[in-house]
C-alpha cells in the first residue's frame, strides 16, 4: 500500500533575481515500510523536495503546483495549523548536520521530551520515560539523556536526532544526509540503524543524498534528480545494473568499483545549471557527452523501462552502444 505519492510537485522561490524553479514536476511513491534514496548533486532539489513534504519551505517558497499525497490525502493543501498536527506525529525529518540541529544550552533528554509533551499531550515525566526507551532504540545509553550535546560524538548526536525524529511514532522519516561530516564506519552505523528500525517500525524512509554509494544496501529504489527535475527512478537494482539516463551512468561512473580496472573516476564536466534560466529542452543537455540536436529543443518524457523503472532521456542508453 503506498504511504506517499508525489505528482508533478512544483515548488519555487521568488528571489530579487527572478523565480528559481528548485522542484520542477517531480514524481515519485514510496510504500510502507521501504526506504528511498533521493540523489543527485548539490542544488538539484533533494532537500526543497523533503521541506515541501513537510511544508517547511522558507516565506521565499511556495508550492505552486500538484499533489503531496500521504496516505492518500493531499496534504499540500492544508492550512498551517492542520499541518502542524502532521509533523512529528505522521511526518518527522533528521536534519542535516545535528551539531547544528540539537539546542546547545538544552539537555538531549529535554529537547527530545519536549515534542513528546507538544504532540503526544502527555506529562512530563511520561516525556522522559518514552526518551530513554528512544535512546535504548538508537542504541544510546539511556542514563545519557541528561548530557547536553557539547558531551556526545558526532555519531551519537546524530543517533540522538533519530530518536527524536521516532518520538510520536512517524509513518514517514526523511533523512536530509544523515550522514554528512560522520566518518565511514560511523557512516556505516547510522545507515545500518535506519534500515534496522524501517524495518521492525515498518516505515517509509527518505534518505536524502548527494552519494550514490550508499544507498546500495540500505534503499529498496532510488530517484535521481537533476536541476529540479527526476532523470531516473527505479529499484537499486534497476539503477546501478540497468541504468538509462546518462547523468544517473555518470554519478555511478564517478565513484571507483573496488571490482574493476582500477582507473581515476570521470568527472561530469561543467556545474548545475542556474534554475532561475533552466537550459531548454533537457536540462542535463549542455552537459552530456552524448546530446544531439533535439535535446536542446525538446523535454523529454518519462520513458518507461520495466514496472517501476522509468527515465527521462531522448537517447537512454546511448553510453551502452559506446562501449
Amino acid at each position: 500500500m503506498e504511504l506517499l505519492k508525489i505528482n508533478n510537485l512544483k515548488t519555487y522561490f521568488e528571489i530579487s533575481a527572478g523565480t528559481v524553479k528548485a522542484v520542477d514536476g517531480v514524481s515519485f511513491s514510496l510504500n510502507y515500510g521501504e526506504s528511498l534514496g533521493l540523489v543527485g548533486e548539490s542544488g538539484c532539489g533533494k532537500t526543497t523536495t523533503a521541506l515541501s513534504i513537510n511544508r517547511l519551505l522558507p516565506q521565499e517558497g511556495k508550492i505552486l503546483g500538484g499533489e503531496i499525497l500521504l496516505e492518500g490525502r493531499d496534504i499540500s493543501k492544508l492550512k498551517e495549523s492542520e499541518i502542524k498536527k502532521l509533523r512529528w506525529n505522521e511526518i518527522s525529518m533528521i536534519f542535516q548536520g545535528a551539531m547544528n540541529a540539537l539546542n546547545p544550552v538544552m539537555k538531549i533528554g529535554d529537547q527530545i521530551a519536549e515534542a513528546i509533551v507538544l504532540h503526544k499531550k502527555v506529562s512530563y515525566k511520561e516525556a522522559i520515560k518514552r526518551s530513554k526507551e528512544l535512546f535504548e532504540l538508537v542504541e544510546l545509553e539511556p542514563e545519557r539523556i541528561t548530557n547536553y550535546p557539547h558531551e556526545f560524538s558526532g555519531g551519537m548526536k546524530q543517533r540522538a536526532m533519530i530518536a527524536m525524529a521516532l518520538a510520536c511514532d512517524p509513518k514517514l522519516i526523511i533523512g536530509d544526509e544523515p550522514t554528512t561530516a560522520l566518518d565511514v564506519m560511523v557512516q556505516a552505523q547510522i545507515l545500518n540503524l535506519l534500515d534496522k528500525l524501517r524495518k521492525e517500525l515498518n516505515m517509509g524512509i527518505i534518505i536524502i543524498t548527494h552519494d550514490l554509494s550508499i544507498l546500495g544496501e540500505t534503499c529498496d529504489k532510488i530517484a535521481v534528480m537533476y536541476a529540479g527535475k527526476i532523470a531516473e527512478f527505479g529499484t537499486v537494482e534497476d539503477i546501478y545494473n540497468n541504468n538509462m539516463h546518462p547523468y544517473t551512468n555518470k554519478l555511478l561512473s564517478s565513484f571507483p568499483n573496488i571490482h574493476k580496472e582500477k582507473i581515476i573516476p570521470e568527472p561530469i564536466e561543467g556545474v548545475p545549471p542556474d534554475l532561475i534560466n533552466p537550459p531548454s529542452g533537457c536540462r542535463f543537455h549542455p552537459r552530456c557527452p552524448y546530446a544531439q540536436d533535439i535535446c536542446a529543443k525538446e523535454e523529454p518524457m518519462m520513458t518507461k523501462v520495466s514496472e517501476g523503472h522509468e527515465y527521462a532521456c531522448h537517447f537512454g542508453g546511448v553510453f551502452n552502444e559506446k562501449e
